[in-house]
């Protein structure tokens, strides 16, 4: 991974130059999709939803493991309460930005902590619903937020409900990126009692597969603190190694590339 300096400008650019073309060019490949991992024995416990209230104590109950793990973040802006999947994405009476002192606090948190960070959309979109340019917009304006953050220009991307085609593929490509799903689900998000996400953990370990790529959703006060800290012990007692997703590939670039972090102006905004 290599580290390059880039202003704000030119990575607008970056993101402009597939903009207003009404389709992908013409030959233009899908990204690679990856499902599982490829490293024997490790596990890669990944992260939706974030950035909300939780992400410090995520990576503090990592770090009880020497886990590393991997965040796929987006921009939604979460309803105080209740708290339901169902309802949380669409719902424009919200209150939190990424751009919060304490959201970026908390994602460079996360990025000093050596866990990885990837797009998971600035709206939560089903990208099978959006045009080419809404796709792009949807990418970037996340990818910028992480950017200016972090100074990290991510390279992986989760799809949304991991809903995709291949327009969003061929979006994906040309953003030099790769598509991460799942061989995991926690079932967090759709309905599952901490109980029963614990139990789908657990007949996990007893199928013992040789790598394990696992959906859970940090937002989520029931995985936070009492899933993740059983999925840990139960798969760190069976030998499993906590890593990114990146280097449970195989190594992987987590980043197209690396540079300072950017400083808070008026522009950064929801």
């Amino acid at each position: 991974m290599k580290s390059i300096f880039v202003t704000v400008g030119t990575a607008v650019a970056l993101a402009g130059f597939v903009i207003g073309q009404n389709g992908p060019p013409p030959g233009t490949p899908l990204a690679t999709i990856y499902s599982s991992c490829k490293v024997p024995n490790t596990v890669a416990l990944t992260f939706d939803d974030g950035p909300y209230i939780y992400e410090r104590d995520v990576i503090n109950t990592l770090a009880q493991y020497n886990a590393k793990g991997t965040f796929f973040l987006s921009v939604q802006r979460f309803p105080r309460c209740p708290f339901r999947y169902s309802s949380y994405d669409r719902n424009g009476n919200n209150w939190a930005c990424i751009y919060d002192d304490t959201r970026i606090s908390a994602i460079r948190a996360v990025y000093n902590a050596g866990h990885q960070l990837g797009g998971h959309t600035w709206t939560h979109a089903d990208l099978t619903t959006l045009t080419w340019d809404q796709i792009h917009d949807q990418m970037w304006r996340v990818a910028e937020a992480l950017l200016r953050i972090t100074g990290a220009y991510i390279a992986m991307f989760r799809p949304p409900y991991g809903s995709y085609n291949n327009l969003a593929l061929q979006a994906i490509k040309v953003r030099n990126q790769s598509a991460v799903l799942w061989d995991f689900d926690s079932l967090d998000s759709d309905g599952a009692t901490p109980a029963e996400s614990k139990t789908r953990y657990d007949q996990l370990v007893a199928r013992h597969p040789s790598t394990v790529l696992a959906l859970n959703h940090s937002p989520l006060n029931n995985t936070v603190f009492d899933v993740l800290p059983h999925a840990l012990s139960v798969l760190s007692g069976a030998g499993y190694r906590f890593v990114t997703v990146s280097d449970c590939l195989g190594g992987v670039p987590p980043y197209q590339f690396t540079q300072a972090p950017g400083v808070k102006d008026a522009s950064w905004t929801c």
